[in-house]
C-alpha cells in the first residue's frame, strides 16, 4: 500500500465539494482530531505496531464482510506464511454499509459505497466462493454448500446477521446479504411509502421515497398533516442509531423543501429510551423536542397492511400485581395492546438475528447469537472458535467502529492460544462509536463502552451536534474503513 494512500482518498472526497471545505481546511481538521490521526498513523506503511508471529495452523474465516476480511488482512500481516481461508459467497460483501444512510439521505449515490470482495482479498489468502451450510465444532469441520467438508485448526465466525423482514406480518423474506436481489423483501419494501435503509437497494429507494413525500407535502392542502413514521424493533440491531439518522435526514430534507410544517414525524421505539447511554439519551430527547418530533416508547412493529398504509404496533407495559407473601413484594403483570397507525411514509428497521445456520448450530446459543467471552471474543465452549462483529453475543458492539477494536483483540488472543499460552493477553472493553447524523451538516459523535458512559476520543462535549463530526462521517470514515481496516492496519 502506498504511503498516505488513505489521506489521498479522504482529500479526493473533499475535492468533490470545494464549496464546503478546501484541502487546507481538511488537513487542519485531520491534524487536530486524535481519532483521525490514530487511524491515519495506523494505515501508513512502516508505522504499524503489528508484531510478527511464526505460529502454524489452518485458519478458516466464515464471512468476508468488513469484520472477516479485515481480520484476514491483519492476520496475514501478523503471521509469517499464514494459512488463511475466507468463505464468502457475496461478490460485494465488503461494500460500505455505513454509507447506506447517506445514500438514503441523498448525500451519496449507491455506486459510491459498492466494493468488490475480490478486490479486497489480501494477497495469499484463499477464498472459497460459497456458503457454510453446517458446523461441526466437535470435529473441527464445516461444510460448504452442503457438499464440501473443510477442516480447520482455528475458526473465526464473522457472518454478520439476517434482516428478518418476514417476522413482520404483511411483509416477507429475509436478507442475508445487502447487495443481492432480495426480491421477496422488495415486493413490499421500497415501494408505496414503505422504506428501509438496511440494504443497498432499500437505501436508494428510501431517497426516492423522501422525494415522493416532499412532492406529496407540496401538493397537500388538508388540515391534517402527512404522517412519517420511523421504527426500532425488539431485537438487537446493527448500528443502533440508524433508525434515528434517517429520521433526522428526512426532517432536514423537508425543511430544505419548505414543507416541514406539513409532515408529522413520529418515532416508535420498542425500548424505554432513545439511547442506552443516559447522557446521549438526554441529548437526543432535546434534539427531538427542538425539531418538533413526536415519539412513543414500548411500541414494537408487528404487522403491515401496505395497501391501506396501516402499521400495527404491539404497545406493551407492566402493571403492579398482587402482593407476594413469600417474596414480600408486589408481582408484575405484563400488559399489551395492538395499536394501528396510519402512515404516508414509513421507515422500517427490521428485527435482526443470526443466520439460522449459525444461530441454530452447536456454535450458536438459545438466543441465536454466537456466545463468546465478551472480553476475549473466544467461544465459551470451543476454545479454537472465535467470533466478532454483528453476530457475536456481546453487549452493544454491532458497529464498524466496534469491529476496529475487536479484530485486534481477537487476533492477539488467538495467536497467544495457538502459541500454547494459557493467559490471553488482550481484552475488548466494549468500545462502540455511533456518528449520529442529526442533520445535513451536523453529527453527534457518540462514543461509549461497557461502562455505559461517554468515552470521547476528542476533548469536546460528546453530546453536542457538530459540523466537524459531519466532515469525519462524510469524508474520512469511508476511506479509513475501506483502505485502513480492510488492509488490516487501522
Amino acid at each position: 500500500m502506498k504511503k498516505n494512500e488513505i489521506l489521498e482518498e479522504i482529500l479526493k472526497e473533499v475535492d468533490k465539494h470545494p464549496e464546503i471545505m478546501s484541502r487546507r481546511e481538511a488537513l487542519k481538521f485531520l491534524s487536530v482530531s486524535p481519532l483521525a490521526a490514530s487511524l491515519l498513523a495506523g494505515t501508513t506503511v512502516g508505522t504499524s505496531a503489528i508484531s510478527a508471529s511464526t505460529v502454524k495452523g489452518k485458519i478458516v474465516i466464515v464471512g468476508g464482510g468488513l469484520a472477516g476480511m479485515s481480520t484476514a488482512a491483519r492476520l496475514n500481516n501478523t503471521i509469517t506464511n499464514a494459512d488463511i481461508t475466507v468463505i464468502e459467497p457475496d461478490p460485494l460483501s465488503v461494500s460500505y454499509q455505513p454509507g447506506q444512510t447517506l445514500v438514503a439521505g441523498g448525500i451519496w449515490d449507491k455506486s459510491e459505497i459498492v466494493y468488490k470482495r475480490d478486490d479486497k482479498l489480501p494477497s495469499g489468502v484463499k477464498l472459497i466462493k460459497g456458503s457454510v451450510t453446517a458446523f461441526d465444532p466437535d470435529n473441527n469441520k464445516i461444510t460448504v454448500d452442503s457438499k464440501e467438508e473443510i477442516s480447520y485448526d482455528q475458526l473465526i465466525i464473522a457472518t454478520g446477521l439476517t434482516l428478518n423482514y418476514g417476522a413482520i406480518k404483511g411483509l416477507s423474506g429475509e436478507i442475508t446479504s445487502s447487495t443481492t436481489d432480495n426480491a421477496a423483501v422488495k415486493e413490499k419494501v421500497g415501494v408505496n411509502g414503505v422504506h428501509s435503509i438496511f440494504f443497498q437497494d432499500g437505501a436508494a429507494a428510501t431517497w426516492d421515497g423522501i422525494q415522493e413525500l416532499i412532492a406529496q407535502a407540496k401538493a397537500h392542502t388538508g388540515e391534517k398533516k402527512l404522517q412519517a413514521v420511523f421504527t426500532h424493533p425488539d431485537t438487537p440491531i446493527k448500528c443502533g442509531g440508524a433508525p434515528k439518522k434517517i429520521m433526522y435526514l428526512t426532517h432536514a430534507r423537508l425543511e430544505e423543501a419548505g414543507v416541514r410544517d406539513k409532515v408529522e414525524l413520529t418515532f416508535y421505539a420498542n425500548g424505554k429510551d432513545m439511547f442506552g447511554i443516559p447522557e446521549y439519551h438526554e441529548a437526543i430527547l432535546e434534539q427531538f423536542k427542538t425539531r418538533g418530533f413526536k415519539w412513543n416508547y414500548a411500541h414494537n412493529l408487528t404487522g403491515m397492511d401496505t395497501d391501506a398504509k396501516i402499521a400495527t404496533f404491539n404497545h406493551h407495559w407492566t402493571e403492579k400485581g398482587a402482593w407476594d407473601e413469600d417474596l414480600e413484594e408486589f408481582g408484575v403483570i405484563l400488559k399489551s395492546e395492538n395499536v394501528n397507525v396510519a402512515y404516508d411514509f414509513i421507515h422500517i428497521t427490521p428485527p435482526m438475528k443470526a443466520h439460522d445456520v449459525v444461530g441454530k448450530s452447536k456454535i450458536g446459543s438459545n438466543a441465536g447469537w454466537v456466545p463468546v467471552q465478551k472480553e476475549s471474543l473466544q467461544h465459551v465452549k470451543y476454545k479454537n472458535v472465535w467470533c466478532l462483529g454483528d453476530v457475536a453475543a456481546v453487549p452493544m458492539g454491532k458497529t464498524g467502529g466496534s469491529v476496529r477494536k475487536q479484530y485486534k483483540v481477537l487476533i492477539d488472543n488467538m495467536i497467544a492460544s495457538m502459541e500454547g499460552k494459557t493467559t490471553l493477553p488482550a481484552a475488548y472493553g466494549g468500545y462502540t462509536v455511533c456518528p449520529l447524523i442529526t442533520g445535513i451538516g451536523t453529527v453527534m459523535l457518540a462514543e461509549f463502552d461497557w461502562s455505559q458512559k461517554p468515552t470521547p476520543s476528542f476533548p469536546l462535549d460528546p453530546t453536542k451536534e457538530r459540523w466537524i463530526w459531519w466532515l469525519l462521517k462524510v469524508y474520512a470514515l469511508k476511506p479509513m474503513t475501506a483502505i485502513g481496516m480492510l488492509s488490516g492496519r487501522a
